[in-house]
């Protein structure tokens, strides 16, 4: 299960794997703070509160983006974080800088 907090409400869905966050997150018509999708804005910043472990890893655009601190705390870009095959429980909360 996928569960994605936004600005105004939260969606529990099906974990699909191979989507990103943010993918996931338009997909149910979660109102997720983005602008490009490609992991340069960092809009789509998001918490991850749980299952960390089911998500890919860090990518490349999220070490450029976010500051060390932030991605120990369990930060990642949703347009960046992919669920892997077989994922359990993730929840998520968006939380842009602005």
């Amino acid at each position: 299960m996928l569960e994605l907090k936004s600005r105004t409400k939260s969606v529990t869905v099906e974990a699909e794997a191979g989507l990103t966050l943010l993918d996931a997150a338009i997909k149910h018509n979660a109102d997720w703070a983005f602008s490009c999708t490609r992991g340069t804005c960092a809009r789509c910043r998001c918490l991850v509160e749980e299952g960390a472990e089911f998500l890919e890893e860090v990518t490349d655009e999220e070490w450029d983006r976010l500051e060390p601190e932030e991605l120990e705390e369990g930060y990642r870009l949703a347009c960046q974080t992919v669920v892997k095959a077989g994922a359990g429980f993730i929840k998520a909360a968006n939380r842009p800088y602005f």
